[in-house]
């Protein structure tokens, strides 16, 4: 299996992949990159350091990635929720973690080669488990210079994109997908259940009761957006009501609404929120409104109010065709990721007895990198695996090779 698996390159793997769209760190604020996620069809943005970049120690010098996620658990922070037009005129930085890792540069000419991995050319060949590993120790993206790859690599409709880009990143799904391409030569693992593999993993940290108040979520979607997962909503019985993923947040075009409904309702109430993307319930709306008078949060009900009336203002002055299309606009996400997200209430689960291959087909063809597990009987929540775990297995397959 291993030699058949680790002979391509890495910039094999970024075919057809878009070249990823940034903003700069030095001049960026917080509403630059809010206003250029709704822009994009590309559910995050990286976040380029030009300082880095011009001491001609890396071709590309990203600092981080944000997504829309980041910028509501930023925006629900005591202080912030007080002074929401000062949050977002802050920088950018404000938004990246603290700390380095879940970015990493990998040079394209990197191949995946077990016999130079053996002699420690490692400086200059990359080996399947070296990117791995970069992977499973916590990085979340590699970041691959394109700029040297050839117009047919990166484009295969003909578009030509080599001038403009800079790089594209690899990420799990990547790698789980590469994996899944090769299934057969794995066997007969793929055939297992992720219980009898040990995939399933505990998800009390990445849940909540449906009547805990929304701001308790803010440290577990932290904890999603590190684990690229989502928070678990369950019932007082431990059955799996809905979940809240990053995603599913980026997706919602009332960021500011949002960031009020998460300050004002309980989790059960949220789901709802959220699920409606760009018009949320008037009930729910109400209540909002009402939580952020009793809280004294003002400015937040001021621009919440502007921006529920613009787009009301949006859609009702425009021609019925014109409506519809602003209408699919604000409602649901652009088409690169639109997959990813799903309406809240209704997550991507699977069984103890779920087969690997089943997951992971399951997993990709929903976007997700993650599946919760319940069980078959009464819905109650087990645990959660997630494409990190998957990708330990394979690991630890190819590691004999060595």
């Amino acid at each position: 299996m291993a030699v058949s698996l680790v002979l391509n390159e890495v910039s094999d793997l970024c075919i057809g992949k878009p070249p990823q769209r940034s903003v700069p760190l030095s001049a960026a604020t917080v509403i630059d990159a809010l206003r250029a996620l709704k822009r994009g069809s590309e559910p995050h943005l990286a976040v380029l350091d030009p300082d880095r970049a011009s001491s001609g120690k890396k071709a590309v010098a990203v600092a981080g990635k944000i997504c829309v996620a980041d910028i509501l658990c930023f925006l629900c922070y005591d202080g912030n929720l007080a002074s929401p037009t000062a949050a977002l005129e802050r920088p950018v930085t404000a938004l990246l973690p603290k700390g380095a890792g879940l970015v990493r540069l990998v040079e394209p000419q990197f191949r995946y080669s077990f016999i130079l991995f053996e002699f420690s050319f490692c400086n200059l060949i990359c080996s399947v488990l070296e990117a791995l590993d970069l992977i499973l120790d916590g990085a979340q993206n590699l970041v691959i210079s394109i700029r040297s790859l050839g117009r047919k690599k990166l484009d295969q409709g003909g578009d030509d994109v080599a001038t403009a880009a800079k790089f594209c990143w690899l990420t799990h799904e990547d790698f789980v997908r590469y994996f899944l391409n090769s299934i057969a030569l794995c066997s007969p693992i793929p055939t297992l259940s992720i219980e009898d593999l040990g995939l399933v993993q505990s998800a009390d940290a990445l849940t909540i009761r449906h009547d805990e108040p929304g701001l308790s979520l803010l440290p577990l979607v932290r904890r999603a957006l590190t684990d690229q997962a989502a928070v678990a909503v369950v019932t007082d019985d431990g059955q799996l009501l809905g979940d809240i993923s990053p995603g599913a947040l980026s997706a919602c075009y009332n960021t500011v609404a949002v960031a009020a409904g998460i300050a004002t309702l309980k989790a059960s109430d949220l789901i709802a929120f959220i699920d409606h993307y760009g018009s949320p319930p008037e009930s729910l709306v109400r209540a909002v409104k009402a939580g952020l008078k009793e809280k004294g949060l003002q400015e937040m009900l001021h621009l919440m109010e502007d921006e529920l009336s613009s787009v009301s203002n949006s859609s009702s002055s425009s021609s019925d065709d014109e409506a519809s299309g602003e209408e699919k606009r604000l409602r649901r996400p652009s088409k690169s990721f639109s997959s990813t997200v799903r309406r809240s209430s209704e997550p991507v689960v699977c069984h103890p007895g779920s087969s690997l291959v089943a997951v992971m087909v399951q997993a990709l063809v929903h976007r997700v990198s993650y599946l919760w597990v319940v069980d078959e009987e009464d819905y109650g929540l087990i645990g959660i695996v997630t494409f990190a775990d998957i990708l330990w297995v394979f690991r630890e397959q190819l590691q004999p090779s060595l």
